[in-house]
């Protein structure tokens, strides 16, 4: 045994050792996992989701796209440090709201969690990067079109009206926490960007005809790499939920992979049944599906439910996207550029129904300990406590109801509001030229190092070989 400032400990390496700057109540190892947990997550957002919106859209438009993910991860790190993060975790104001106030203070970011064993630093970082992903995402239904100036107006009031609400209801001590089982984000982030995307999509308007038609991406391999850091990137999204390096923790991790491969293998097996041919987009739209589906399950089902909602979720919002989106006017009527209604408010939404079904007991009460959600319904109904978990049922469809109302009404009144201030859409001289119009910048130098090609174009006499021109001079002597 050793003993270092009043502490007896076992023989071990002298940083184990609590000091100044390692509390007594702070777990090293699960510290250092959070950390790596929500690198990860803010990997997704910046590089993931900006090379993934600036090489899936058309060239046009890559540099916007991109920017706008860009500038959206800046503006909510501002915003959530100085007013939103005690808005969606602190003090309760009301049964919705925390009351807005600073998480920048010395005393207060370094602190313990919650009895967490980790920084509060951390878990500001790590909701931050949550909420940051949330605003990207829904952007993600208004490339193409969007008036940047708008969009600067919308990340910080939409973040503060909309997702504050969401987060606090659910997660922050609201109204809802007690009830809706939602590990890690399928109500707060999908199904809120999910619908608030395709409500500020119909505020804004669609893209040009001509680009709504015809929108290659202008990448595919970028397009992947991006993906793949969204993809990968999860590990901490689901995996950090516990804020510990727990069995949760890597439960989570190995649920979420399942479930994606599964739901892409699904995807495109329906590409090939139906259009006779495999799509790599429709592949990288099964992953997204994939991942969002088993986020508000990915710590609390087991490995065979998360294959189950892996089918479903490669499935369903395939069937919402490609079948019913083409069939119904009403969604031929909103341009939700990339289908982010189908990828996170359907995938979110079915994530969230089927996490109230597969919910198994024992994870819970160990996510959960001083919760007392109902088991997942199937469990109910083999325990014969079916009434037990049709209400948690009705909580879930609850939840999402209220989620989906708020953000469909919030999200109207700020675009309607915006409009009052800057015009949502950009005009139509500026849609035709794209990115140069909007930045002036564009994502590919096709001429000289950036310079576009001189509208006057210059001919000159060709140099003929001096060989050629002794065989014409011999020509003629000869004549």
């Amino acid at each position: 045994m050793n003993n270092t400032d009043g502490y007896a400990l076992l023989n071990g390496p002298v940083n184990l050792y609590p000091d100044q700057a390692s509390p007594e109540w702070m777990n090293k190892g699960d510290n250092g996992w959070q950390l790596i947990a929500t690198t990860m997550v803010g990997m997704q957002s910046v590089p993931g989701l900006v090379i993934l919106y600036g090489s899936m859209v058309k060239k046009k438009w890559a540099v916007n796209s991109a920017f706008m993910a860009l500038y959206a991860f800046a503006a909510v790190l501002v915003c959530w440090v100085m007013w939103a993060h005690n808005m969606s975790f602190g003090t309760k104001f009301c049964s919705i709201l925390g009351k807005p106030g600073f998480a920048l203070s010395r005393r207060f970011i370094l602190q313990e969690y919650a009895r967490r064993y980790i920084p509060m630093a951390d878990y500001v970082y790590y909701q931050f990067v949550f909420a940051a992903i949330t605003v990207i995402l829904l952007g993600g239904s208004l490339l193409g079109r969007m008036n940047f100036y708008a969009w600067m107006l919308f990340v910080p009031m939409w973040l503060t009206l909309s997702y504050t609400v969401g987060a606090f209801s659910i997660w922050g001590g609201g109204f809802l926490e007690k009830h809706i089982i939602d590990y890690a984000g399928g109500f707060v982030i999908h199904l809120s960007s999910g619908v608030a995307g395709f409500t500020a999509a119909y505020w804004v308007g669609p893209r040009q005809a001509h680009d709504r038609q015809h929108f290659p991406p202008n990448n595919i391999i970028h397009m992947l790499g991006g993906a793949g850091f969204l993809w990968l990137g999860w590990t901490g999204f689901n995996g950090g939920s516990p804020f510990a390096a727990n069995v949760i923790a890597s439960l989570a991790i190995l649920n979420t992979h399942i479930c994606t491969a599964t739901s892409l293998l699904v995807w495109v097996s329906l590409d090939m049944l139906v259009y006779r041919k495999s799509s790599v987009i429709g592949a990288v739209q099964g992953m997204i599906t994939g991942l969002v589906c088993i986020t508000p399950g990915a710590g609390i089902v087991e490995p065979w439910a998360a294959l189950i909602m892996g089918v479903m979720s490669g499935s369903i919002p395939w069937y919402t996207m490609m079948i019913l989106h083409r069939r119904s006017a009403f969604f031929q009527s909103v341009d939700d550029t990339l289908g982010a209604f189908h990828t996170h408010a359907v995938a979110g939404l079915l994530g969230g129904l089927l996490s109230g079904f597969f919910a198994r007991p024992n994870l819970l009460r160990m996510m959960y300990p001083d919760n007392t959600y109902g088991p997942g319904l199937m469990y109910c109904i083999h325990d014969g406590k079916t009434k037990v978990g049709l209400k948690q049922m009705g909580y879930q469809i609850g939840g999402a109801l209220f989620i989906i109302v708020w953000n469909a009404v919030v999200t109207s009144l700020i675009c309607i509001l915006i409009s009052r201030i800057v015009d949502l859409r950009m005009k139509e001289e500026d849609l035709d030229v794209g990115d140069d119009a909007a930045h002036g910048e564009e994502a590919y130098a096709l001429w000289g190092d950036g310079e576009k090609m001189s509208t006057q174009i210059r001919w000159q006499n060709p140099r003929i070989p001096s060989i050629c021109r002794r065989q014409e001079r011999s020509l003629v002597a000869e004549m």
